[in-house]
């Protein structure tokens, strides 16, 4: 029930999922007078969905700490699915602070992981690039850090299918002596650990477009800043294209003669391709797709949450983790950290909202 298009782009979104997936059931938690309709123009969704009723809704603009209290919203139904072992992981397109909360206070964190990451795919000179921590954690220890670049290994590996990504730390510079201790540290560790061979170094921000890595490990501050700075870029670049083209006469004919390589442009660069940033680190699946995409962007983001439960991302987390501590013992669970208890398990994705 949330995003700016919701239910609609939900339903049709995964009448494209069913289709994908044809082995696939959604528990579709939201308002059902208002989902029956859809359901019956979407024959596909409608065989592979079951209809939790509730009329509560979490609104786009309701404070995280709010969202905490409304027990019976269909985002808190949809992630108590998932910590009950009902469903193995949650789409949602509705508010994100509220789903983030909602997801490290109910499903909770893996055993071993110290705080969960954000984390997305985006477009490179040399293809997929997966970028962490985007948000989550804007303060980040050597720990977190390495955590990540454990995280960002199985993930590429889960979705984009690499056999062995290469990960790079994000710096001011490429040089070891560049940056502050922890990130200095973390290069250390990440030099001994079973992902040696895969670690490039330190990587600069143009690094990040130009593909030098399949995984940039960064803390969420840095990595929410280069983010939205991308998305900038690319709109700018964009709304130039256009002025660019529609300037002249010749412009046009120019347009016309181009097009076939701009639609070609236009594809590659598709928001709706790279849809569904991932919470990273929990019991179960989690996945935020944008408010404002339409069915086939909604339909890649249950694309990367049935990826991730079908090639068992949790337990390559649990592998990972356990090879880094076995090499090095203190990396192990700090004192008072999270045992996370929500279900991997399961062949059901709770599409909420």
């Amino acid at each position: 029930m949330g995003g700016d298009g919701a239910p609609d782009i939900v339903v049709a979104g995964l009448a494209i999922a069913a289709e994908r997936h044809p082995g696939a059931r959604f528990l579709l938690v939201g308002d059902e007078p208002r989902l029956l309709p859809l359901l019956a123009r979407h024959k596909r969704a409608a065989g592979a969905c079951t209809i939790r009723h509730t009329a509560e809704v979490i609104a786009g603009d309701l404070k995280p700490t709010a969202a905490l209290r409304l027990r019976g919203a269909s985002m808190r139904l949809a992630i108590d699915a998932v910590a009950g072992g009902e469903a193995a992981g949650v789409v949602s397109a509705g508010n994100t602070g509220a789903l983030l909360a909602l997801a490290k206070i109910v499903i909770k964190s893996l055993p071993g992981i110290d705080r969960p990451a954000m984390a997305a795919i985006g477009p490179s000179a040399r293809g997929d690039v997966v970028m962490l921590d985007l948000g989550a954690n804007v303060l980040c220890d050597v720990r977190n850090l390495v955590e990540f670049a454990v995280m960002g290994d199985v993930f590429a590996r889960t979705v984009l299918g690499l056999t062995a990504p290469t990960i790079g730390l994000l710096n001011v510079g490429s040089e070891e002596l560049k940056g502050d201790e922890r990130i200095r540290q973390a290069a250390e560790v990440l030099k001994v650990s079973h992902l040696s061979g895969q670690f490039h170094g330190f990587v600069e921000g143009h690094d990040i477009a130009a593909g030098t890595t399949d995984v940039i490990v960064t803390d969420g501050f840095t990595g929410n800043v280069a983010l939205k700075t991308g998305e900038g870029a690319l709109k700018l670049m964009g709304q130039m294209l256009r002025e660019v083209f529609s300037s002249s006469l010749a412009a046009r004919i120019g347009y016309l003669l181009a097009r076939p390589g701009l639609e070609r442009l236009r594809e590659w660069l598709d928001p709706r391709r790279y849809n569904g940033a991932v919470m990273l680190g929990l019991g179960g699946v989690v996945v935020k797709s944008h408010g404002g995409t339409d069915a086939q962007g909604f339909a890649h983001a249950v694309d990367v949450a049935m990826d991730m439960v079908v090639h068992r991302f949790n337990d390559g987390i649990r592998d990972g983790l356990a090879k880094i501590v076995e090499l090095q013992p203190g990396m192990g669970p700090k004192n008072g950290s999270s045992d996370g208890q929500g279900s991997v398990g399961g062949s059901r994705l709770a599409g909420a909202r």
